[in-house]
């Protein structure tokens, strides 16, 4: 009796394994719901299998960050948010989740706290009608490696990195539309770029626009005193949101100069075909009380100075 109990607890174990080998949460094919966890060694993230649950959008907000907070089930991730991180704070508004987390989190080396970020950032953002997050500790805003204000964080923030290096550097070559010296036509530079793998290439563009040209011969189209708050893409339409500052013109030119430098050189420069613009997260904007952008917006060429012009 004994040896027959012997051979039954050996067969159990054998399917449990084999069951266990099949249903490896990082195992994700393409059709798979996912989160993005921390990977195994802690220098990367990993997709894992996740159904996505709640009938509204907070209980599912609410749900993926439990899950991040869960012990991992098998050796190749590991739990993204550990124990000393709390989460003090979680609402939701304008489509962005505000987490404040408490002081341990900064407690955490440098590499940590991005994987941590990351990986809330990639995993909330999956939930419909969630672009970003924004994230403070101990209700002071969060800050970047520079000091400076993360501000608003979303998908394009961050390399969807797999064990590799969390930022790397490429060069490219970006087509910038700046306003010509009468302030009524757009004027394509051809600027090249060294940025980090950490940016978007969206985000980029619209840093470089309001940063300004290099050329003296054309001039900016955004004001040098408005802040970005947050570049993200879906659907193929690009998301651009700034705060109320955007609404002061940059110098003396035309209202939708300063629109469509932004439009043009996000859809020449990337795989978006519409450009939607909001002021602090709204899109019922009548800009210079000129440029409707309730809605997104699509290239105009016919702003574009030639060079026989």
């Amino acid at each position: 009796m004994l040896k027959k109990s012997k051979v039954y607890i050996t067969v159990l174990l054998f399917v449990l394994c084999m069951l266990c080998g099949c249903a490896k949460r990082t195992e994700v094919k393409n059709d798979d719901s996912f989160i993005y966890s921390v990977n195994g060694e802690r220098n990367g993230l990993v997709k894992i299998n996740y159904d996505f649950r709640g009938k509204t959008t907070e209980e599912q907000v609410n749900n993926v960050i439990k899950e991040l907070q869960k012990p991992a089930e098998e050796i190749n991730y590991s739990t993204t948010i550990p124990k000393q991180i709390k989460i003090q704070q979680c609402e939701i508004r304008h489509m962005i989740v505000y987490i404040d987390l408490n002081n341990a989190y900064l407690k955490l080396p440098v590499v940590e706290q991005k994987l941590i970020l990351a990986s809330m950032t990639q995993s909330i953002v999956k939930i419909p009608k969630i672009s970003a997050i924004y994230v403070t500790v101990d209700g002071e805003e969060l800050k970047d490696d520079k000091g400076n204000p993360a501000g608003i964080i979303n998908e394009d923030d961050f390399v969807q990195n797999n064990g590799s290096s969390l930022s790397s550097y490429e060069e490219t070559e970006l087509a910038l539309y700046f306003a010509n010296e009468s302030g009524d036509k757009l004027v394509k530079q051809n600027v090249q770029v060294k940025y980090s793998t950490n940016t978007s290439k969206e985000k980029l563009i619209v840093e470089k626009l309001m940063h300004g040209p290099q050329d003296e011969s054309v001039h900016p189209t955004i004001s040098s005193t408005c802040t970005l708050l947050s570049v993200t893409v879906k659907d193929n339409i690009c998301y651009v949101n700034f705060d109320s500052e955007f609404l002061a013109s940059a110098h003396d030119i035309k209202p939708e100069i300063t629109i469509y430098s932004i439009v043009n050189s996000l859809i020449e420069g990337t795989a978006v075909n519409k450009v939607q613009i909001m002021v602090n997260g709204e899109k019922n904007v009548l800009y210079m009380n000129t440029i409707d952008l309730s809605q997104p917006l699509q290239q105009d060429l016919d702003l574009i100075q030639h060079a026989e012009e």
